[in-house]
């Protein structure tokens, strides 16, 4: 097991989840004046991590992470690079996040994505990229295990507090487990849920380990097939006022995750002022 260290940055116990698109240097900046203690980089940022430098510069002390580099489309020994690139730049505040992404991803030479991998993570080893710099895209067992062992913890995507709690039994106690969730801020159901089924079926439950991972923790193909079910899409997009929701986030601490990666909902709108009211119903 790999013990987190005095090295690995600090992320506070919620963050931010965006796609990069999303997360220009000024709101970057007011994520981490909301009191947040990281910014997850979401897709699949290029190797160069020009992103992450950007939000780095515009900040001061919060921990930015790729949420996550695709090892198919991110050569390591590009990454690693731009990993001492920006080491250099702002000592111990980026956190690499590692993932193998999708079979379904057009254009990927997609095979043995386990050992592939593991052989990704060698390379970064060889190139001086500590492994408390660095967390995996983990959902089942066997990355689960791998994060434990080659990197300081787990970032799990779409996921729920059971999965939470299995993963950190799983962990023990040491590694980061900082899971992904995503939230829509509107007491109104019938506004709610279709965003939440909107940024969850498209793609997510049409690609095989988002489904098969669903399937570990009890859904059935009924309830992931067209659409998800209410109570699917409920579980994975907490929707309501902000007590509500920051009482759902505390789920996944109280499930054993050390941060929750927050992602509002709907994608296209100003994160910001849900954010703020977030921060606050959280006491952070």
């Amino acid at each position: 097991m790999t013990e987190t260290t005095a090295n690995t940055p600090q992320l506070g116990q919620f963050g931010v989840w965006r796609h990069a698109g999303g997360l220009q240097p000024e709101v970057g900046a007011a994520i981490e004046k909301a009191g947040y203690g990281a910014i997850w980089i979401g897709g699949s940022p290029p190797a160069d991590l020009e992103v992450a430098e950007r939000l780095l510069d515009a900040t001061s002390t919060i921990t930015v992470a790729t949420g996550i580099t695709n090892i198919w489309t991110a050569p390591a020994e590009e990454v690693a690079e731009s990993f001492h690139r920006l080491e250099k730049r702002h000592a111990g505040r980026f956190l690499l996040g590692i993932g193998v992404g999708h079979p379904e991803q057009p254009g990927l030479n997609y095979s043995k994505p386990y050992s592939s991998l593991v052989s990704y993570l060698d390379v970064l080893d060889e190139a001086g990229v500590p492994a408390d710099r660095r967390v995996l895209a983990a959902l089942g067992p066997k990355v689960l295990e791998l994060s434990a062992a080659r990197s300081a913890g787990a970032h799990p995507y779409l996921t729920t507090p059971q999965h939470t709690r299995e993963a950190r039994e799983l962990l023990g106690t040491g590694p980061i487990l900082a899971p992904e969730q995503k939230v829509v801020l509107d007491t109104d159901t019938a506004r709610a849920r279709p965003i939440g089924r909107a940024a969850v079926d498209n793609p997510y439950l049409h690609l095989r380990n988002y489904v098969s991972n669903l399937e570990r923790l009890g859904y059935t193909h009924e309830q992931i097939a067209d659409g998800g079910s209410d109570d699917l899409i409920d579980a994975l997009v907490a929707h309501g006022d902000t007590e509500y929701i920051a009482g759902r986030l505390r789920e996944h601490l109280d499930a054993g995750a050390d941060h929750v990666a927050i992602q509002v909902l709907p994608a296209g709108d100003d994160p910001v002022p849900a954010l703020r009211e977030l921060a606050a119903a959280l006491g952070i």
